[in-house]
């Protein structure tokens, strides 16, 4: 903010017009003094120290001291008939503006930002002359440094100069800042299938020691969203400060992704024997499978086959402090394949495997990498008589540890977006795992346009 926010606001202000100034005052034994500054022109206006902090219960404050303007312009005065006219500078020093920002959101969910309050104080203002009657200047120009002072702190319509500086700062609030804050995403698309509810389900808070954002975090089908079955747990973030920001991910936030998956119907993979790597040994067909199942070859004697995998329920995931993991339940229906239109249903059995994940951030995504560990195979109806399955046991695992586990990892390693507002770019980022949520914890790196 100091680097971007403040620049701004500074080119902003160079924006304020002054007001012409014009008046009279007596001199003691010579007489009513007329004089008149017009064409002001506001060169510049420096904002050197500046400091965000948080204001609980509202949002942020500003607060810009020691700031200075410098203006020039023409004077001319008139003193009974001595008339003269010339150039003058003119510097405003030890300026000192307060600005509180309102944080809010609106009716999608997004933040809102707005100016609730704005103050300006002067201590000096300090003025030259240039022309040739030296020692008339002297006479009047403590009168007109103090006329000018006046009029910057006036809160009178009529003599606005720092009513247009608190003005200037909302018009930036408005116009720079606000939209800013709009682009933190609401929804993020994930693919055709699947997206992100990141709405704002409360303002952002303000406290003592953080800013706090609580954000929905949902995964949904696009096709048809439907309410899940499940609530959040409460999130609590741990009372860290060694990085800017921290982003809390709750158990549901990660099985909400399983639920839009599983309505979605992105949860089915077909396996047929041209999807398996050349190194793998065993091939997809009646052939290899009749040395497990006799019958197999008698009935469809060398057929390809084909293997539908599908989840009958959302495979839900469990955060501990040791990591995460998940119990996944999956059906396994083989199809002879007699021809392009027909199949064969042959048998339907139940996988049950333990599985680990890991968790990181890249490019403002989590993306993860799931490992498969011990693995369980049922029968649970057969087409082909009774064989046994434990005998499919070591076939079946290098189908799903070459194929079905490879896709699920190329999906995970594209990772989910975090929601950023633009231009935000993550560094020194770290993964902490709790019960039923994990922390990750980022410094922010801006990048102007």
């Amino acid at each position: 903010a100091h680097q971007h926010g403040i620049a701004v606001l500074e080119k902003e202000l160079t924006k304020v017009k002054v007001p012409d100034i014009s008046g009279d005052f007596r001199i003691r034994h010579v007489g009513k003094v007329h004089y008149e500054l017009s064409r002001l022109d506001l060169r510049s206006f420096h904002l050197p120290y500046s400091r965000i902090s948080l204001l609980p219960s509202l949002g942020l404050q500003v607060s810009i001291s020691n700031a200075f303007a410098s203006v020039d312009g023409n004077w001319r005065v008139k003193l009974y008939f001595i008339r003269d006219h010339g150039s003058f500078d003119l510097r405003v020093e030890n300026v000192y503006i307060k600005i509180n920002l309102k944080l809010g959101k609106d009716s999608s969910g997004k933040p809102t930002i707005s100016t609730s309050d704005c103050s300006t104080h002067i201590s000096k203002v300090w003025v030259h002359f240039s022309g040739k009657l030296g020692w008339l200047y002297n006479l009047f120009y403590r009168a007109v440094e103090q006329r000018f002072r006046k009029i910057l702190e006036s809160k009178v319509a009529s003599l606005h100069l720092f009513l247009q500086v608190c003005d200037m700062v909302a018009n930036s609030v408005h116009t720079e800042l606000q939209p800013y804050a709009q682009t933190l995403p609401v929804t993020s698309k994930i693919d055709d299938m699947v997206g992100i509810d990141y709405a704002l389900v409360a303002p952002p808070a303000a406290t003592a020691q953080s800013l706090d954002v609580d954000l929905k975090g949902e995964f949904y089908s696009l096709a048809h969203r439907s309410a899940v079955p499940f609530s959040p747990l409460p999130l609590a973030l741990p009372p860290d400060h060694d990085h800017m920001v921290y982003f809390g991910v709750s158990s549901y936030f990660l099985n909400t992704a399983s639920f839009a998956y599983h309505t979605a119907g992105a949860l089915v993979f077909e396996i047929t024997d041209s999807m398996i790597p050349k190194d793998v040994e065993f091939h997809l067909t009646t052939s290899t499978f009749s040395a497990f199942i006799p019958e197999l070859e008698k009935m469809y004697p060398n057929t390809p086959m084909k293997l539908r995998l599908f989840s009958p329920s959302p495979p839900f995931l469990s955060i501990t402090p040791e990591g995460l993991s998940l119990r996944p339940v999956v059906d396994i229906q083989a199809y002879a394949i007699l021809s392009s239109d027909h199949l064969a249903p042959l048998f339907l059995l139940s996988l049950v495997s333990n599985v680990s994940a890991v968790i990181n951030v890249s490019s403002g995504h989590i993306v993860g990498n799931l490992t498969m560990g011990r693995m369980k195979l049922s029968l649970k109806h057969s087409d082909v008589g009774t064989f046994q399955v434990r005998t499919l046991q070591s076939m079946m695992n290098i189908y799903t540890s070459s194929i079905l586990l490879p896709n699920l990892n190329e999906r995970l390693g594209q990772g989910f977006p975090l929601p950023l507002p633009d231009r935000i770019k993550l560094h020194n980022t770290i993964v902490r795992f709790q019960q039923d949520s994990l922390m990750l914890g980022a410094d922010v790196h801006y990048e102007p346009r």
